[in-house]
Parts: C-alpha cells; structure tokens; sequence
C-alpha cells in the first residue's frame, strides 16, 4: 500500500483515550496530510427520524449534506478508523446515531461498490469492561456496509482521560499499535473473504425476490448489476 488515506470517525467530541490510539494507529499508517478527521457530534449533530426518505433517494436525507461530507471522505479514503469511548457498556450515542443514519448504506438496502475494499480499525476504551459491545456496535455495522478487513482494538485504559493513563499501560499500547498498523500496511488491498459475500449473496437473493425496501431499491441493485453476474468485488 503506496499512498494511504486515512478517515478517522470519533465517537466524541473531545480528544480522550480512544481518540488519541486511534490517531497514534493513523500517524503510523500514513501522513498528516492525508488523515481527515470528523468529530461526533460535531460533524453529525442529527438523530435518525425514521422517516425512511433515504431509501428512496439519499439525498432527500433531512440530514444529507452533513452525512455526505463524511461519506465523501469514506469514499477517497483506504483505510478507515473508527474511534469511541465505553460508555454505559456500547458505543457512544454520538456514534450510534451516525450508525442509524448510514443504515442506508447496508447491504440489505443500497451497500456502496467503494466499501468493499477498504481496511477498518475499531479503537474502544473504557476504564472498566465493555469495550468489546462497544467495538460489536461498529463492526457489525461494517461487514454489513461490505469492509472487508476490520481489526479490533479495545483496552481498559483504568483512567478517565488519556493524561491519566499509566506509563506501563501506554507502553503497550504503542507496541500494540505497531502491530495493527503492520496488519493494515501487508496487504495492498483487502481480501473480501466468504462471510462478506455470503452476507452479500443472501441479500442479492431477497432484492432478486422483491423482498427489499422497494422497486427503487430493487433497481439500484439491477443498475449496478448486481442482480446479474456483476460483484462490487471485482
């Protein structure tokens, strides 16, 4: 991997224990310039409404031109880091809302050609346990976005900030760090491997049955030829 882009999408505002892993992962990755970074609920300050109009057109999101920003970023970019704190054992509520407003973006409804070769990195910390619910919020909504390579990264930081951290426990972190940016750094580009495509297969089924969303769902899957011999893998 030559030249890596990385997006980075935190789970809060301020810059804690999560947010500085996930940056010390990136700086190992790739350059300044090349890492863009979003805020929640800064860059995302919107609740889901159900309303369901992204379905139909994305674009009629109440909230699109906030969402699109980030998901013009997610697009350019190789690699993505998803950073959040623990708390009250999940992912943030910052980040589960922006969650519920990509669901549009699942493979069940209209999954994006562009996901399915990128590399991921979910950093969770807590000063207890619960980082790995935290980390399963993010993942899950990851394999069904199509990213093929997802590491996982949680740790009890026992600190409520990162100026708290004990030497000894960053000291592991920054080898623990070192590992996971050679992960990302081996491979060119990420193998889709069989969970991704079955996932995929099964819901290519339910679209070919018109068990979707809707006609316009169904015809975004044909458009892209999906419903034929064509994957977004290839």
């Amino acid at each position: 991997m030559k030249k890596v882009k990385i997006v980075m999408i935190n789970g809060q505002n301020h810059k804690g224990s999560s947010y500085n892993i996930g940056r010390m992962i990136a700086d190992k990755i790739g350059n300044e310039e090349d890492i863009v970074e979003f805020f929640l609920p800064k860059d995302l300050n919107h609740f889901c409404l159900g309303c369901y109009a992204c379905i139909e057109d994305d674009t009629r999101c109440p909230f699109f031109e906030e969402k699109n920003k980030i998901m013009t970023a997610v697009e350019s970019a190789n690699v993505l880091i998803f950073t959040t704190p623990t708390y009250c054992m999940r992912a943030s509520a910052p980040m589960k809302s922006f969650i519920d407003l990509t669901f549009n973006y699942w493979m069940v409804h209209r999954p994006r050609k562009f996901m399915f070769s990128k590399k991921a990195i979910v950093v969770s910390t807590a000063a207890g346990s619960g980082t790995k619910a935290a980390i399963k919020d993010i993942a899950n909504t990851l394999l069904y976005w199509g990213v093929p390579q997802v590491l996982p990264y949680g740790i009890s930081v026992q600190a409520m900030n990162w100026n708290g951290v004990a030497d000894k426990k960053k000291q592991k972190i920054e080898k623990d760090t070192t590992k996971i940016a050679a992960k990302v750094l081996k491979r060119k580009r990420a193998k889709v491997g069989i969970k991704t495509k079955t996932l995929f297969m099964m819901m290519r089924m339910m679209q070919k049955k018109g068990w979707g969303s809707g006609q316009s769902e169904k015809e975004y899957w044909e458009k892209n030829g999906w419903l034929d011999k064509e994957r977004p893998w290839r």
